[in-house]
């Protein structure tokens, strides 16, 4: 009878580890991420509330469930990340821990998460009856299984990967709402993105990693990255500032009211980045960091007082 509890007890703990790491795998922490997918929302509302004329078609539960597919698409694409990577993350000094490279979670059973989270995802997306999105989706898919199957080792090549998630994101946002994107918010999109996968290269690049970890590395250099940070930061201010004069959406004399909060949020990025090393996870620093926090709930307040939305 003993023996039996003790077989039972042990087959319950080793359940719980593998439901652990299942989710663990799944990095729902990471769907911090998909707060660029509502960056759209304030300036179609805007749009739509001071041109007449405007289309904008905001549901909350289409916009929620949406969402929700999304972040479990994305769930499944770590997932598969992880899966191919298994093997240079036990070089990573962090990422050794990841529940597949430590042998918590089988191949077979990363497998079967990633197709139950693909399929889930997609019904969910399908479910929104935006056909804009689930296309969006689509590509966000293709795009993420390609840099997982090689385009991840190509130098310049991965860190485009890794900024057009950002970019898919705000699309995304877009057909929820069924709006035009508009190419200024792309392009402040696409250098705050850049900007954000340059520290991430350079982050790995300090850290001491080389091509064994992962082989884009060997075609960059630290002044290479430094230079790269330095064009996309100022890209990206100089865009935000354009879009907030250029745009009708901004009620006079509020335009730049948010403009400072960008300024701050772009440069203590890239200063925690540099004293602390932690440019290569973004999410890390959306959890830890109360500055940068506090910067994004300014900012908040801050846009959508120049949108005139209060």
């Amino acid at each position: 009878m003993q023996e039996s509890n003790s077989t039972t007890g042990t087959a319950v703990h080793r359940s719980g580890a593998t439901l652990a790491g299942m989710i663990r795998l799944a990095r729902p922490k990471d769907w911090v991420k998909n707060v660029f997918v509502l960056v759209p929302l304030p300036f179609a509302m805007a749009a739509s509330l001071h041109h007449e004329g405007v289309p904008y078609e905001f549901s909350p539960w289409v916009f929620l469930l949406g969402l929700l597919g999304f972040s479990v698409i994305n769930s499944a694409v770590y997932t598969l990340n992880d899966l191919f990577d298994a093997e240079a993350d036990r070089q990573h000094p962090r990422k050794r821990l990841r529940p597949i490279a430590s042998g918590q979670i089988s191949a077979a059973v990363a497998v079967a998460q990633f197709v139950i989270l693909l399929l889930a995802g997609m019904t969910l997306t399908i479910a929104t009856g935006r056909p804009v999105a689930v296309a969006v989706v689509l590509v966000y898919l293709i795009v993420n299984i390609a840099y997982s199957l090689g385009v991840k080792n190509v130098a310049l090549l991965d860190v485009f990967v890794l900024a057009s998630g950002f970019v898919i994101r705000v699309l995304l946002g877009c057909a929820l709402v069924a709006v035009m994107a508009s190419p200024w918010l792309l392009l402040c999109t696409s250098a705050l993105a850049f900007f954000l996968g340059f520290i991430k290269r350079r982050a790995d690049l300090t850290a001491g990693l080389d091509c064994n970890h992962r082989r884009s590395l060997r075609g960059y250099t630290q002044a290479f990255l430094d230079q790269a940070i330095t064009i996309c930061a100022g890209v990206a201010l100089l865009a935000y500032a354009l879009y907030s004069i250029e745009s009708n959406v901004f009620v006079s004399g509020r335009e730049m009211a948010s403009m400072p909060l960008v300024a701050y949020g772009i440069l203590n990025y890239l200063r925690l980045a540099d004293k602390n090393n932690t440019g290569g996870s973004p999410v890390e620093i959306a959890y830890t960091s109360r500055s940068s926090q506090l910067c994004a709930v300014g900012w908040i307040v801050a846009v959508t007082w120049s949108l005139g939305l209060w």
